[in-house]
């Protein structure tokens, strides 16, 4: 059964003291080293996904999927000797989108991993549910597939509707499924900066979602701690979720 080690990140664009953010975005991604990870607010041009992945010594091939313009959205970072086939994007209305590709692994397991990031509105959770249901449609015409993980910035707490219909679908939270529950909070992280986002409450926002033949191992947070002699200073306004799987049981 493939190990593989999968994580998810919302960066935070280009925003909030990112001259400062960088070196602890890259530190934390040196020490992860994930085989498989997806990052939210990417902007392209500044190459973020992939000085990310220089971060160590692996080598990442970056797959990038536009959400609202051309020049910024999500991408999925997939780690040598891994690669990836068949990309696929789905627009999700509200300048969101999402992306998937093909993963097939030793010993001919094929894993589908996509990357997703939701309307942020607080108080617009029916649009959040309307966009996990074109979601789990894409999905469910995914390539031909043994297991299947979602991950990234759904702007919505577990109790939410898009977030149950996600359980409803058949997947699980792989931090759930490893810790007895998801993690209180995920957004805010603890950075403060002038333009910081303050709408909503503190929440559990990220998730990294599976569905298939995958066995959770453990599952923990990761960029989640503030630079050393500066409180007010994280990677970024998110914390990332990571998590050791095995697939093809």
């Amino acid at each position: 059964m493939p190990r593989l080690l999968v994580a998810t990140l919302n960066i935070l664009n280009l925003a909030d003291r990112w001259d400062e953010r960088l070196p602890l975005l890259l530190s934390d991604m040196a020490a992860l080293q994930p085989d498989l990870i997806g990052l939210q607010e990417v902007v392209y041009p500044l190459q973020q996904d992939r000085l990310l992945g220089a971060a160590g010594g692996a080598r990442y091939e970056a797959i990038r999927g536009w959400a609202g313009r051309p020049e910024y959205g999500n991408s999925l970072l997939v780690k040598a000797p891994l690669a990836a086939s068949a990309p696929d994007r789905l627009d999700l209305g509200s300048a969101r989108a999402a992306h998937r590709v093909l993963v097939e692994l030793p010993g001919g397991t094929r894993l589908v991993f996509a990357v997703t990031h939701l309307h942020h509105v607080p108080a617009d959770a029916g649009v959040r549910a309307a966009q996990v249901d074109a979601l789990l449609g894409w999905l469910d015409g995914s390539p031909a597939h043994d297991a299947l993980i979602v991950v990234g910035d759904f702007n919505a707490a577990p109790e939410e509707a898009g977030a149950v219909r996600m359980r409803e679908a058949g997947f699980r939270s792989a931090y759930a499924e490893a810790n007895g529950g998801d993690p209180a909070v995920t957004w805010p992280s603890g950075l403060q900066a002038p333009a910081m986002d303050t709408d909503g409450d503190p929440a559990c926002l990220d998730y990294i979602w599976v569905r298939g033949a995958v066995d959770v191992e453990d599952a923990r947070l990761f960029a989640d701690r503030p630079a050393v002699g500066d409180p007010t200073l994280y990677p970024s306004d998110h914390v990332g979720v990571a998590a050791h799987v095995r697939l093809g049981g």
